[in-house]
């Protein structure tokens, strides 16, 4: 026998169950939680389907289009124009008047000044002519007319008035060289102050450009702030709505939460039963004690 046989593990002896029990006043509220979560286990996925991101307000998107349609004042262009034409004309009157103040007055000359100088000069003629006439009357009443104290009296006059048209042509000219010099000043001083005065409306006008174009932009960031205010009070109540969602989707399993923390804390004493199982013996055990038990009662029969 102690040889026989393949070498397996030994077959336990006995086996015990243990049963345990929940009390009939406890079974109940048990059985009721765990019948609630496994419904709820089988609860398919509730999608929300509210919006979760408020979208730009029409403020917003007014400011929005206002500031992409931006383009440039529309004071920048004439103040651009008007600065070039400006310093070209202001410039160029200056350039001409005074160079030709300083360089050849002569160009600023009035065309009539030489009218005016023939007029005083035949006006001299006329006087000499009338002196003329009157000394030679003298002379014929004195019979000295054609003798040569007459004539010589005749050429000191006409020398003298040739000296007198000189002088008027010389004047004449010099007055007008003087007018033109200070004409040429003159224009050079108003062209001087016509660039001034351009420059001057081309700058304000460029300012007003820009200051139109800032007033532009603090209105639309004023409408941009005055919309981002809306958007986010829109935000908070879609938050708000969401948040109220979640807690409505999750209040059962809150409530059995509670109810299992409530039971956790309940003290049940649950009853147990505890049944002993004993393997039988094999038949080589059964023939070995009815061999000791034969043996032991002839013993005590002799």
């Amino acid at each position: 026998m102690g040889k026989g046989g393949g070498g397996g593990s030994p077959q336990p002896t006995q086996q015990t169950v243990t049963q345990t029990n929940l009390p009939e006043y406890a079974r109940p509220y048990f059985e009721n939680i765990m019948g609630r979560a496994q419904a709820e286990s089988y609860r398919p996925y509730q999608a929300y389907q509210g919006e979760r991101i408020a979208g730009f307000t029409p403020g917003q998107t007014a400011a929005q289009t206002e500031t992409l349609g931006m383009q440039t004042p529309s004071q920048f262009a004439p103040a651009t124009a008007g600065i070039t034409t400006g310093s070209a004309l202001g410039l160029g009157s200056a350039a001409q008047g005074l160079g030709t103040a300083f360089t050849d007055p002569t160009q600023m000359m009035s065309p009539y000044m030489q009218g005016v100088v023939d007029v005083q000069k035949q006006k001299a003629i006329e006087d000499a002519q009338k002196s003329q006439l009157g000394t030679n009357l003298a002379a014929a009443r004195q019979g000295t007319y054609g003798g040569a104290r007459q004539l010589l009296a005749q050429t000191e006059r006409e020398k003298a008035l040739g000296q007198q048209l000189g002088d008027i042509q010389s004047k004449g000219l010099q007055a007008a060289y003087e007018a033109a010099s200070q004409r040429g000043l003159q224009l050079g001083q108003i062209g001087l102050q016509g660039l001034q005065t351009g420059l001057s409306g081309a700058q304000a006008l460029g300012q007003l450009g820009s200051q139109q174009q800032q007033a532009d932009l603090q209105r639309i960031q004023a409408q941009a702030a005055a919309g981002a205010e809306q958007r986010g009070l829109t935000q908070q109540r879609i938050d708000q709505a969401y948040a109220d969602f979640m807690r409505q989707r999750d209040y059962p399993m809150e409530q059995l939460g509670y109810f299992s923390n409530i039971l956790r804390g309940v003290p049940v004493g649950l009853g147990s039963t505890a049944t002993t199982y004993a393997q039988p013996p094999s038949l080589i055990s059964q023939a070995s004690g009815l061999g000791l038990a034969g043996l032991g009662l002839y013993n005590l029969a002799k």
